[in-house]
């Protein structure tokens, strides 16, 4: 199927999910600042909306195979596909790196997918998933680069702007660029500002602003196992460099600390990826405009270390 993102194909999207992925619930948090709560999302992160928005298309294409389909994850993306595919009537094969949260490749089998740990890399996973797509005849899904899923992603404006009108700034961690791709997307199609924050050992997307191009970076971070793609998908690149964007990167400990904030403030618990883009809404300069929203994409996490020292403080 040939697509493009754009924000007609946001549209579409938003069409497929109507009455199946539940709306973005959005509240206060402080002066200014809104919490969209997507952890609260089916899967129990946005991923599900790209997820069911790639079956749906195909099922609607009619170029959803019998063998079904395939994805390399570092959990959260996985997950989304079992559950879109369960949904669909076809089997999932997720394979994930040998160092996968537990909770995460529980989750997936919780789901009936077929889960198969390869290598310590996403890179690994992927290239798996690719052979066995090709062997099997499965449908190749994507953790984020497909327009189809960043598209399924990007819905998540609108809904913020219909709870929250008057919008100005969105901010979202980035890791392969799917859910960024998509709500730049979306967001510049209403004049909204898009802060993408990163960890600064996870930066794929700030790498290629700086290389002009995608470029592989390390991976390093308590985020990593759902910020920590190796490259940026070009339709990510491509939406930061149209503007109305800032870049920001963040460390662990502000990480952590934004991560317990949530929990101790708010009894909102979520995944260190999710925690970022807080984070950077704390250490760098305040978006523009008076009505900011901060995306929580995620909560698929084992809230034991919530209380666990931050790196570098007493």
């Amino acid at each position: 199927m040939e697509q493009q993102l754009d924000h007609a194909a946001v549209r579409a999207a938003a069409d497929r999910l109507a009455g199946v992925v539940r709306p973005v619930a959005v509240v206060p948090a402080a002066e200014g600042v809104w919490y969209a709560l997507e952890y609260l999302q089916h899967t129990g992160s946005f991923k599900a909306r790209g997820a069911h928005n790639f079956l749906a298309a195909h099922r609607a294409a009619g170029t959803l195979p019998a063998a079904g389909v395939t994805i390399a994850s570092g959990g959260n993306a996985g997950i989304a596909c079992a559950w879109a595919a369960r949904a669909q009537g076809v089997p999932a094969t997720v394979f994930l790196p040998v160092n996968a949260r537990p909770v995460k490749v529980a989750r997936l089998r919780g789901y009936g997918a077929d889960v198969r740990l390869v290598g310590d890399r996403y890179s690994e996973a992927l290239a798996a998933s690719q052979e066995f797509a090709a062997d099997r005849g499965a449908l190749a899904s994507h953790a984020y680069d497909h327009p189809l899923i960043a598209a399924g992603a990007g819905t998540l404006l609108d809904e913020i702007r219909d709870a929250l009108p008057g919008l100005d700034a969105v901010v979202v961690a980035v890791g392969g660029g799917g859910l960024f791709a998509g709500v730049a997307t979306a967001a510049r199609e209403h004049g909204v500002h898009v802060t993408a924050a990163e960890p600064e050992n996870c930066r794929a997307l700030n790498a290629a602003l700086e290389a002009g191009r995608p470029v592989d970076v390390p991976v390093e971070s308590v985020a990593a196992d759902s910020l920590g793609a190796t490259r940026v998908s070009a339709d990510a690149l491509a939406a930061a460099r149209r503007g109305g964007v800032d870049s920001v990167l963040v460390t662990d400990a502000q990480i952590i600390a934004a991560r317990r904030e949530l929990w101790e403030e708010h009894r909102i618990v979520v995944e260190a990826g999710a925690a970022t883009a807080l984070a950077a809404l704390r250490t760098a300069p305040r978006p523009p405009g008076k009505r900011v929203a901060v995306i929580l994409c995620g909560a698929n996490t084992d809230p034991a270390d919530l209380t666990a020292p931050v790196p570098g403080q007493a």
